[in-house]
């Protein structure tokens, strides 16, 4: 049996694709008549199809706005408006000024409304979430990403020569490591999520075993330190103890670090750290991972 929520999310579906089309063809596609759809979409979303969809072109005519330099007029004609007139009389009552001047000073493109539907670039619709993110899980979700994202190099290096590995790497700006290169500074990336792991267990670590790893030595000691450490997070950040302090023993002479620095300190350099290894893949023609960025990956739901 078809439920209201099936068919609002069947309509949302539609309504990404037909923006720009009347409802009677939303309706057609959906096997409805205008008035039923209007009454599921209207329970289910709190407001009617039509002012959504004219909610959702004026959300994206204020993306057009800002992101390309239309015409107002052009912009208005493809929201679907008639008039330059009518058109800054509908922009004006959302956004609270003209077009034309919006434009030189833009606020946020979203208009509230009680679906939680908006309008996402280039071209589709975000829905509204149904788990709330708070801070601790934003935290933990990049340390996820971290541990992935290192895997991933280490996969690609394992690609590579022992030349292009060892291949010093020259970047314009001050670093965090001496004497650069793939092999080194993925070595380092494993071996920081193995020091903290010592470090929070009060043991000593070897810093120099770091250099001249194989790829698939890196491979096996990540599959090792990175859950370590995950696991090490989320009970840290679960017990509320990110304020809580330890000895690090791994420093000479040993010294007292928060969990939450500890954090901190992996994330903001890892950071470098990787997009060091990314850069020097990209000159090796490696490109598939990007800038390495977490936006997507921490939007995703946890599997």
């Amino acid at each position: 049996m078809t439920t209201a929520a099936d068919t609002f999310a069947a309509f949302l579906d539609v309504l990404a694709e037909t923006l720009d089309l009347g409802g009677e063809e939303r309706a057609q596609r959906l096997h409805l008549s205008r008035f039923h759809l209007a009454r599921v979409v209207s329970a289910a979303g709190g407001e009617p199809p039509e002012r959504m969809r004219r909610r959702l072109l004026l959300e994206r005519a204020a993306y057009r706005l800002v992101t390309s330099e239309a015409p107002v007029v052009d912009v208005a004609f493809e929201a679907g408006f008639g008039s330059h007139e009518a058109f800054t009389r509908a922009f004006s009552r959302e956004y609270g000024a003209a077009p034309s001047r919006w434009r030189r000073h833009p606020t946020g493109t979203r208009i509230e409304g009680p679906s939680g539907v908006h309008f996402h670039p280039p071209g589709s619709l975000r829905l509204p979430t149904s788990r709330k993110v708070t801070p601790m899980d934003l935290m933990t979700r990049m340390i996820e990403h971290h541990v992935w994202l290192t895997g991933e190099m280490i996969d690609r290096a394992a690609r590579l020569t022992d030349e292009q590995l060892d291949a010093a790497i020259e970047v314009p700006i001050g670093t965090i490591d001496d004497d650069m290169s793939i092999r080194s500074v993925l070595g380092r990336l494993v071996g920081q999520l193995a020091q903290w792991n010592a470090a929070v267990s009060q043991r000593s670590y070897d810093w120099d075993q770091e250099r001249g790893k194989s790829a698939s030595t890196l491979r096996r000691e990540l599959a090792e330190e990175g859950p370590a450490f995950l696991a090490q997070v989320r009970s840290t950040v679960d017990e509320g103890r990110l304020d809580d302090t330890f000895v690090d023993v791994t420093c000479e002479p040993p010294r007292v670090f928060t969990y939450g620095g500890m954090v901190a300190h992996v994330l903001t350099f890892a950071a470098v750290r990787r997009l060091v290894v990314l850069g020097a893949f990209e000159n090796l023609g490696i490109t598939d991972l990007d800038a390495g960025d977490p936006m997507e990956w921490v939007a995703e739901p946890v599997s």
